[in-house]
């Protein structure tokens, strides 16, 4: 193929091919030479063009197919557009000889063809270039057309439509021959010629201004004509036809003179008119009123009813939605007209009123709901509101002046249901779709929506009762607030009128369809409603009887409100349920003798009222089953069982009650069937096991003697046929834009479809998928499809010997019955034996016996022979599952065998088509019949099939079982991809576009070889990538395929081909977002969404950069280079309706978001912008914005500037709520990626920088005016969703921002300036009528408004506080004051999140106090000058502490109030019993479950808010109100779960404390205990830092320190705690609370040793006992231990930290490579924090206890500094370093080593941990380099001066030590000899002088001797600096200690050094620094000591005159430099010279 990619054709090549390749290959070249012509230089194309015309021309004579035709037509057209064109006419005249040749064989047919697309193309492109030549080739083709067959017309009226197209204006010497021949082809017989004209004609009328004047009526008459018997694509083209003509016939201009006397103006009534004719009289129009329309006879066919319904929508779109606006009112008068009395023929009978009602509806939602903004739609809510509150006047009077008896005859009354269900519609799905953004439409009284609606409720139509009532169901989805409102006033009504039968089934059916709407509202409504309308259900039924006139309606109305009230679920149904089994038993007869004697008493009337109670009893209790299953317990299933029999018993009887009285039974039995039937379906088998035979019985019978004569197929087999499989049947059944009304021409004529009168049942149920209404069918088809149901499952459980006898019946009902009737008869018998079919494979059960086979598939070959198409493909997958159940290869082969031999004889289409999909459907259920010569039959086959030309159905069908076996034979396949694609590609270039359904067939063909090769067509061998082009090309063909299912398909395989080898696809045709095929769009999408997966920046360039090429073909509505391609879906998303598009829409969107946002952050932000501003009012948002403009002038003129001046362009005109609500959620998507991109995006300085080096750099931050105002204008919204995200979008903002500072001003941070912005988005959520959850979201929001910290301020942090506030006084009104609008849960939900948000405000002040006092301790430590600053910082803190201490008294009630309930909440359901009956503080006892989420969400906070009060108040003040229970207010806690008699009147204190110690302690306990893997985070620091500040005041630590098992316990919660969570924080936060724990213990047991001792002072020592851990024994139990489970903790966090401590691990190899770890910063702190622990551990035992622990303290101690004393750097030590030193000392100096039980024990053990660490250098020969000598020193050093003369002077030990510090005195690292100097120091000085003594004598004398060799070598830095002073210092410490006789002799060493280290005046001035500061140091240091030991100093000076020379040039130079200084000293303080200790250990 690569050889085909040449400008000129590469003949050689071409002519080695085989006959198909060579097809191929010119395909190929065709598809290069079209991408290279435009591309191609001028000078280029000329030099070849000669030739290349005649290689081009030459095809046309090769009979080039459909797709090459085009191609080679094309590629002349831009051949002569860009090179010269003298030889085009050569090239017409060519073409034009083709077509008047006189060859009219097949053969040559494709040539002409050719020659008529070719010139299509060339006048297309070259236009009016080519003069006058069109006139002779149009006359030439429209000659051509008289006799051409279908492909010809076809293609001539395309190639026509093009001429047009590119002449304009110029071909008007034709357009009277055009338009002849074009309405002769509008009612062609084949689709495609249709299609075809409607294409041409809609092109025609552009220039040709006859036909929208004078020539209007017969172009609308003809577009009617050609409606008829069309199909949809038919009706999709002409309807487009109609409505553009005459919205061009409405809005065109005065004409051209020549045309100016016979023109009119048309008016929009006479266009309504024109329409409204074809939509009422249909096409016979207004020609023909002869006979048959007089007598009356005449329907419309429903095809033309559906046209025109369709060119209405067109019309109104054509003119937009601004004409629509304008005329609203007009245009709904005529819309509703439609359905009105005055055309009494259009609705004569009820199925055409409701195909009528459909159309009428559709008109409205595609015009209303899809083309106006939301304030657009208010106005036409109001408008529909008028004409109702007319219609309703009309009724009225009707009603009200005649006498009862003519009343319900007046025309009026039924005349004006239809128009008020077509309006009462439309109003419930607008107000829907509005959502809560229609409130001001429901507050405006003066249109009265609902008072409009609630009065329609009593007119006399029941359909008109209903519909009313649905539209305020779809008011109360909408707006939630209405929900409970309604409901009063319905019910309030119900009891008030319930003398009126049409009041008491009017409001009931509101009332049921108010409850079906509870679902929907999250919020819910007060549970006391159910238990309301369960008694007025109780007394409709009870006062049924008591008159006849109203007892039906009573009836059907209480069993309604039962049914519907079962929706509310298992929490409200429980409390009910007793008496509704018990109305459920009465109902029928308890025995068949009662059943008996009731049938011989009653008449006609009492049997109509008895069954329809009896039928919506069945119906309640599907109901409950249906919804409330949590409460079907065996109990309850025993007591719904027994009227069951009764039930069926009357079913039998029906018949002979039937018989008995007449007609007026037939609806209500049938109706009463139906529900049985569905109730059965619905329970589970067992329980009416009983009854199988007389229902099997009935059910036979139902569906063999059907009583309607009704073709049920289409709503029976859909279901039961494969998804795919019903691609085959056309686009009726699939997903389309108008499936709302194509759906009737579905159903047959004799039924339009459901509707709601069907089955008032429906009316509380959920609305099946794409419906807005509920749409029930008859209950004659209903009962069918229930019956169907029911056998399925029932034919799955009886005995195998009665199926064969059931197989049987049914086969002979099918043989006696005759024509169409024996149709219906096998349709049923199928889908109720593929239904049980389904049950059986389901249930893995098997079929039976060998006969039982025979029958069943006897049935089904007979179906698949069927002329049904759907039935064929029905049995079909009925065939495949009997194969499947019976799962024996033998059968399924026989199967197979069958449909073989059928294949090889039958010629005719209907056994050909079907058995061909039975092959390829057997294949999926049995996923490859294994054997491969199957295979290769199978496949031989079809391909047979598949080439019949003759029939292009078995083409389609045998094509599509194909695909399926290519999908499911998988590997088996391989052999046959070759010869399949080759098959396909040829198929696809031959089969004229006409036959769509082939074509589809085939791409479904393609899609699954692609599928089959995978991953292999990434491969680079010649077979893969001839494959692959293959596939290229395969696509290429069908994107070019007119039929857009097609083009979805190609797309879908393009998307499969980019997946695998994404190198090889190229993607272009895919910006198509505006298709009027649904499936196409979805295509689109779903392709795109995977693109973006990859590479969405990518996709996003390509599709700006298509469209700025902008092919001529291609003109979107979405204006793609403004707004990119993400703009364009989001205006797609806001229009689309489909969910599942929309779905797919928001998905690709959130891709491209995450991957692109950041880059392209502006473009983003401003998307979302426009879409989010275009719908807020902009006066409401400038007026509260003024007072930010300088502010926001500064941040970003830019934007600001843009935002501004584009207003009158906006790209998205009124986006409706939801796209608002998904732009607010992108904002917040953009924020947590530029998150994820970097900290310049939340840093305004660095953010600016980094803009000034690359103005192309964009960040968050600069944008922060317009994250604002977007958050606002979403906050402040009508709609209450987009309330909800606008605040997430603050709470976000406030989070990420709070802590940016301002540059500008110090001090401040950047969100100040926001303050007002904030303020006034969070006022309205406090206002009354809020709905709960928003105002929950806006406490949340002000909490960390507050918390941030960004306005410190309190008179500007007032405002939102005052919010708070004002909610706080909400709470303390209690239960009683709450709005009973919803669910008492959602007032849980509100009460919570106040709460909340205090407890988090009241966190933060007390932090901030805190942290502040800390600082101020810090402060007046380093320096008083702070002073001033620290008042200022305090002030804002202790403010903010200020604010909420006013409230603490109430909020502290409250918070202990609400973690009372949550503790109740929490009890496992085995305590169910014991909680309060009436609920808690704030949740009730119904609505349990539904607060339980609500207090899962804030129970954290709360806690550690009042553990922080409790302890700010020490728990010493307890309040005067609380022991005493008569408060005043109602929400004080009830004391903890105790009874009343029971409780004492007054607690003590301390017991009041004890349980609010206990209920913390509780709460965290259990939460710790049972943590789910999702507990969030900061409710798990939450708990850990409330049980922190618990124990840091002495009550609570006295109470756990007295009762060592809750230690205990507490303590392994927290171990597995650690266990289970990595993050560090939670694990440090869980140490802190350990150390307390075990602080409190040591308390203890010291406060116990305390008095003891004061009790026995008298008594001998000796008698004491022994407290703290290990008594006498020293033993440690574990689980009960404290120590010991501390212990346990502590090894758990180090061995985790450092796994080398583990004694079992050290001796695995993966530890062994002794490298030092460095541990990351959090795991050090954790270290630390246990090793802290553990030093306190020997303080809670007793001696023996100590003795037992301390091994494992000192193992672990040593160990981690072993493991980590390594060098750092800059010579600091490690964290874990100095926490060990730290512990070690801290152990060493415990009283436990001198105490007298265990001392000799610990001086063991100290010893052997001394040898340890002095083994540790013995073990690193190697290593010594990198371990740190002076941790290991400081701890020698420790060791020596904390522990007991005993243990370290023992003579060995002591010379190690000794050993040890010689080594490190001769270190070459200054830093090192400066610490062991200072060790040293400290040593000497110790008290004890068997310790210090070997020390001094044998170290002192090398010190001194390194000292006297510095005078030769001095200090060449600040480090030896250090050194020598420090080793002065210890000299003269050392002389300070020394006995009086050694003293002279260490003086007289000293003084010689010093006085070599003074430098003389000349020397001083050219000194280093450090040789400066040494001198002075020297000089200090003799001023010292001269006068401390002059006799000495006197006797050394004499000796010596050189060196008291020296010292008095010094000493003179000292004070002349003092005498200098003295003058500057006020500038200069002097610093002081000592140096402090980095960290002292001692």
């Amino acid at each position: 193929m690569e050889l085909a990619h040449s400008l000129l054709l590469n003949e050689e090549a071409y002519n080695q091919l085989g006959g198909f390749q060579k097809a191929e290959f010119i395909f190929e070249w065709l598809q290069f030479l079209e991408k290279l012509l435009p591309v191609t230089s001028r000078a280029d194309i000329r030099e070849n063009q000669k030739k290349l015309v005649e290689q081009l021309t030459s095809l046309l004579n090769n009979s080039p197919g459909p797709p090459t035709r085009r191609l080679v037509a094309k590629n002349l057209a831009v051949l002569y557009s860009t090179g010269d064109t003298f030889s085009v006419y050569q090239t017409i005249d060519k073409c034009n000889e083709l077509i008047r040749s006189k060859d009219d064989s097949p053969s040559y047919l494709p040539t002409k063809l050719a020659a008529v697309v070719c010139l299509g193309y060339l006048y297309k492109k070259l236009g009016r270039i080519l003069g006058n030549s069109f006139t002779d080739t149009v006359g030439n083709v429209l000659k051509a057309m008289k006799n051409a067959e279908s492909q010809g017309r076809y293609e001539i009226m395309l190639s026509l439509q093009n001429i047009l197209k590119g002449l304009g204006a110029a071909a008007i010497p034709c357009h009277r021959d055009i338009y002849k021949a074009a309405r002769s082809c509008l009612t062609d017989r084949s689709m495609a010629v249709r299609c075809a004209a409607a294409k041409c004609l809609l092109e025609l009328q552009n220039e040709a201004v006859f036909m929208w004047s004078t020539d209007l009526d017969s172009v609308v008459t003809l577009c009617f004509k050609s409606f008829e018997g069309s199909n949809y694509d038919v009706r999709l083209a002409v309807s487009k036809l109609l409505g553009t003509v005459l919205a061009r016939a409405l809005t065109s201009k005065q004409p051209t003179a020549s045309t100016r006397h016979n023109f009119r103006r048309i008016s929009l009534e006479e266009v309504m008119e024109l329409l409204g004719t074809g939509f009422l009289r249909g096409s016979c129009g207004f020609l023909r009123a002869s006979g048959d329309m007089l007598k009356g006879t005449s329907s419309v066919s429903r095809d033309v009813r559906v046209g025109v319904t369709q060119a209405y929508v067109v019309f109104v779109s054509t003119l937009g939605a601004q004409w629509l606006e304008r005329n609203f009112s007009a245009f709904l008068s005529h819309i509703l007209d439609l359905v009105s009395q005055s055309h009494p023929k259009a609705i004569q009978n009820q199925m055409d009123a409701i195909g009528c009602r459909r159309c009428v509806s559709f008109i409205l939602r595609a015009t209303v709901g899809g083309l106006l903004g939301e304030k657009a739609q208010i106005t036409a809510a109001k408008e529909i509101c008028q004409a109702i509150w007319k219609l309703k006047k009309v009724v009225d009077a009707a009603m009200s002046d005649s006498n009862l008896e003519t009343r319900i005859t007046t025309t009026d009354v039924t005349a004006s249901q239809h128009v008020l269900v077509c309006a009462l519609q439309e109003l419930g799905s607008l107000i829907h779709g509005l959502g809560t953004t229609a409130a001001p439409l429901l507050q405006d009284s003066s249109t009265g929506v609902l008072e409009a609606v609630i009065s329609v409720i009593l007119h006399p139509s029941i359909s008109v009762r209903l519909t009313a009532a649905w539209c305020l169901r779809c008011i109360a989805v909408a707006l939630p607030s209405y929900v409970s409102l309604l409901l009063d006033r319905c019910i309030e009504r119900l009891s008030v009128l319930k003398s009126s039968p049409e009041a008491v089934t009017g409001y009931s059916f509101a009332v049921a369809a108010l409850l079906g709407a509870v679902k929907h509202c999250p919020l819910g409504i007060p549970h006391g409603k159910g238990k309301v309308i369960m008694t007025v259900a109780e007394d409709m039924l009870c006062s049924a009887s008591q008159n006849s006139r109203i007892s039906l309606q009573r009836t059907q109305g209480g069993w309604l409100l039962i049914a519907a009230l079962m929706t509310l679920g298992p929490a409200v149904v429980q409390h009910h349920l007793p008496r509704m089994l018990l109305l459920w038993k009465c109902i029928f007869p308890s025995s068949p003798k009662d059943l008996e004697t009731e049938k011989t008493r009653g008449d006609s009337f009492t049997w109509q009222v008895t069954l329809e109670g009896r039928a919506g009893a069945l119906c309640a209790i599907k109901s409950f089953v249906s919804h409330c299953a949590g409460l079907l317990t065996d109990e309850v299933v025993q007591r719904l069982l027994p009227p069951l029999p009764s039930a069926v018993d009357l079913l039998t009887q029906l018949s002979s009650i039937y018989k008995s009285y007449g007609n007026s039974l037939k609806t209500p039995s049938t109706v009463y069937r139906h529900k049985l039937y569905e109730l059965l379906a619905v329970l589970p088998p067992k329980t009416y096991e009983g009854s199988f035979c007389a229902i099997l019985k009935e059910l036979v019978t139902d569906l063999t003697v059907p009583d309607s004569q009704i073709d049920a197929s289409t709503f029976l087999l859909p279901p039961l046929c494969h998804e795919n499989d019903l691609l085959l049947l056309g686009p009726l059944l699939q997903e389309t834009d108008h499936r709302f009304i194509e759906e009737q021409l579905l159903l047959g004529n004799s039924i339009a479809g459901g509707s709601l009168e069907y089955d008032p049942y429906s009316i509380y149920e959920k609305v099946a998928k794409g419906d807005s209404v509920p749409k029930p069918l008859p209950p004659v088809l209903s009962v069918i499809s229930a019956a169907t149901r029911l056998f399925g499952v029932i034919f799955s459980h009886v005995a195998e010997s009665h199926r064969l006898q059931v197989l049987e019946q049914l086969l002979n009902s099918i043989k006696q019955t005759k024509g169409s009737r024996q149709q219906i008869v096998q349709l049923n018998v199928v889908s109720a034996f593929s239904t049980s079919l389904k049950h059986l494979a389901n249930c893995k059960g098997s079929l039976g016996p060998e006969e039982v086979r025979r029958s069943a598939l006897t049935l089904v070959l007979g179906a698949l022979e069927s002329n049904n198409p759907l039935l064929r493909c029905a049995a079909a997958e009925c065939l495949a599952r009997l194969a499947q159940v019976v799962s024996d290869s033998a059968f399924t082969a026989g199967l197979a065998q069958v449909s073989f031999d059928k294949l090889k004889s039958a010629r005719d289409v209907v056994s050909r088509t079907g058995h061909s999909l039975a092959l390829g459907c057997l294949y999926r259920y049995l996923g490859g019949i294994g054997s491969t010569q199957h295979l290769n039959a199978c496949v031989g086959i079809l391909y047979t099939l598949s080439q019949d030309s003759t029939s292009p159905d078995v083409q389609a069908w045998a094509l599509h079982s194909l695909s399926l076996i290519v999908d499911l034979a998988g590997p088996l396949y391989h052999v046959h991809v070759e010869p399949t694609l080759s098959l396909v590609l040829m198929l696809l270039l031959t089969v004229p576009p006409a036959y769509a359904e082939v074509h589809q067939s085939l791409g479904r063909c393609l899609n699954a070889l692609i599928t089959t090769l995978g991953p292999e067509l990434q491969g680079s061998s010649m077979t893969v990538s001839a494959l692959r082009t293959s596939c290229l090309l395969g696509c290429a063909v069908m994107q070019d395929n007119p039929d857009c299912l097609v083009q979805a398909q190609a797309i879908s395989c393009l998307q499969q081909l980019h997946m695998f080898a994404p190198r090889h696809v190229n993607l272009s045709s895919l910006v198509n977002l505006c298709s009027s095929y649904l499936l196409l769009r979805r295509a689109v999408v779903a392709c795109l969404r995977q693109l973006v997966q990859r590479e969405a920046a990518e996709v996003s360039e390509y599709a700006v950069a298509l469209v700025k090429e902008s092919r001529e073909d291609f003109t979107p509505d979405v204006n793609i280079r403004e707004i990119g391609l993400e703009g364009a879906l989001l205006g797609l998303l806001d229009k689309e309706l489909d969910q599942r598009l929309c779905q797919d829409i928001k998905e690709t969107l959130t891709h491209m978001l995450t991957s692109m946002a950041v880059e392209k952050l502006s473009f983003w932000l401003k998307l979302c912008k426009d879409v989010l501003a275009a719908s807020a009012d902009f006066n409401t948002v400038a007026s509260l914005d003024t007072t930010q403009e300088e502010e926001t002038a500064k941040v970003d003129d830019a934007s600001v500037l843009t935002s501004d001046s584009d207003e009158r362009f906006h790209p998205f005109s009124n986006p409706r709520w939801p796209t608002r609500v998904f732009a607010a959620e992108c904002v917040c998507k953009i924020i947590s990626q530029c998150e994820n991109a970097g900290s310049a995006h939340f840093d305004i300085t660095l953010a600016q920088e980094r803009k000034q080096r690359d103005s192309r750099d964009d960040f968050l931050v600069l944008h922060l005016a317009d994250l604002i105002r977007m958050a606002f204008m979403a906050a402040t919204d009508h709609s209450d969703q987009l309330r909800l995200s606008g605040l997430q979008t603050l709470l976000i903002v406030v989070r990420k921002f709070a802590a940016v500072p301002e540059p500008e001003f110090p001090g401040h941070v950047i969100l100040e300036q926001y303050q007002a912005n904030v303020g006034a988005a969070l006022r309205p959520a406090f206002a009354p009528e809020t709905p709960p959850d928003v105002t929950a979201k806006a406490c949340q929001v002000c909490s960390a408004w507050i918390a941030s910290g960004v306005v410190s301020d309190l008179n500007d942090l007032r405002r939102v506080h005052q919010l708070l506030v004002s909610s706080l006084v909400k709470v303390q009104a209690g239960k009683e004051a709450q709005s009973q609008q919803y669910n008492e849960s959602t007032s849980t939900m509100e009460i919570l999140a106040v709460l909340k948000a205090w407890a988090e405000v009241y966190i933060v002040a007390v932090e901030k106090q805190k942290n502040q006092s800390d600082a101020h301790i810090h402060c007046l430590k380093t320096a008083n000058s702070a002073e001033e600053s620290y008042r200022d910082v305090t002030s804002s803190a202790s403010g903010l502490l200020d604010l909420v201490q006013t409230d603490l008294g109430t909020l502290s009630k409250l918070w202990l109030a609400a973690l009372q309930d949550f503790a109740l909440l929490t009890l496992p359901s085995e305590y169910a019993s014991q909680l309060p009956a009436e609920g808690g503080t704030f949740y009730t006892a119904e609505t349990i479950e539904n607060a339980r989420p609500h207090y899962y969400n804030s129970w954290a906070l709360i806690l550690y808010a009042t553990a922080l009060w409790l302890t700010s108040t020490g728990f010493i003040v307890v309040d005067p109100d609380e022991g005493v229970n008569n408060l005043s207010r109602p929400v004080t806690p009830t004391t903890m779960c105790q009874d009343s008699s029971t409780r004492p009147l007054v607690k003590s204190p301390e017991d009041v404390n004890t349980d609010r110690f206990h209920l913390i302690l509780g709460v965290s306990v259990e939460f710790l205990c049972s943590l789910r893997s999702d507990a969030a985070m900061e409710n798990i620091i939450a708990c850990l830092r409330a049980l922190q500040t618990l124990f840091d005041v002495p009550w609570p630590r006295s109470k756990i320190g007295g009762d060592q098992e809750l230690g205990v316990e507490l303590l392994n919660v927290l171990h597995r705690l650690i266990l289970t969570r990595e993050s560090p924080d939670i694990q440090l936060a869980a140490l802190e609370v350990v150390r307390l724990i075990l602080f409190a213990a040591q308390e203890h047991v010291k406060e116990k040793r305390r008095s003891a001792e004061v009790d026995d002072g008298a008594a001998e020592k000796e008698t004491l006992p022994e407290f703290g851990e290990g008594k006498d024994t020293g033993g440690l139990v574990p689980g009960k231990s404290l120590v010991f489970a501390t212990l346990e903790l502590c090894v758990c966090i180090l061995v985790r930290q450092l796994p080398q401590l583990n004694p079992k691990l050290t001796c695995s190899p993966a530890v062994q490579s002794g490298k030092h770890l460095l541990l990351s910063e959090d795991g050090s702190r954790l270290v630390a924090a246990a090793l802290v622990i553990l030093s306190d551990v020997p303080a809670v035992c007793s001696p023996e206890g100590s003795v037992s622990v301390l091994p494992t303290i000192l193992y672990l101690i040593i160990g981690v500094l072993k493991e980590t004393a390594v060098k750092l750097r800059d010579g600091q030590l490690p964290l874990t370093v100095a926490a060990s030193l730290q512990a070690l000392k801290g152990l060493l100096s415990s009283p436990m080593a001198r105490a007298e039980k265990s001392r000799t024990a610990w001086t063991d053990l100290l010893r052997s941990a001394l040898v340890t660490v002095l083994d540790c250098w013995d073990q690193v020969d190697g290593l010594l380099q990198e371990l740190d000598e002076v941790s290991l020193l400081t701890a020698i050093t420790i060791f020596v001066m904390s522990t007991s003369p005993e243990v370290t002077t023992v003579e060995c030990l002591q010379k190690r030590c000794i050993e040890k510090f010689k080594i490190t005195l001769d270190s070459k690292d200054p830093l090192v000899q400066y610490k062991c100097y200072q060790l040293l120091h400290s040593i000497f000085q110790h008290p004890n002088k068997t310790v210090s003594y070997p020390y001094i004598h044998s170290l002192a004398p090398s010190i001194v001797g390194k000292l006297q060799e510095t005078e030769k070598a001095k200090p060449e830095n600040a480090a030896e600096l250090q050194v020598i002073q420090e080793g002065i210092k210890v000299v003269t410490g050392l002389t300070a200690t020394a006995e009086e006789e050694h003293r002279a002799h260490l003086v007289a060493c000293l003084l010689p050094i010093l006085i070599s280290f003074l430098l003389d005046e000349n020397a001083l001035v050219s000194a280093t620094n450090s040789a400066k500061n040494l001198h002075e140091f020297a000089l200090q240091n003799l001023m010292q000591i001269g006068p401390q030991y002059s006799s000495v100093f006197k006797k050394l000076m004499a000796s010596s005159p050189t060196m008291k020379a020296r010292l008095e040039s010094a000493v003179k130079g000292n004070q002349e430099s003092i005498k200098v200084k003295t003058a500057k000293h006020a500038k200069n303080p002097g610093k002081s010279s000592s140096i402090q200790l980095k960290t002292n250990f001692l």
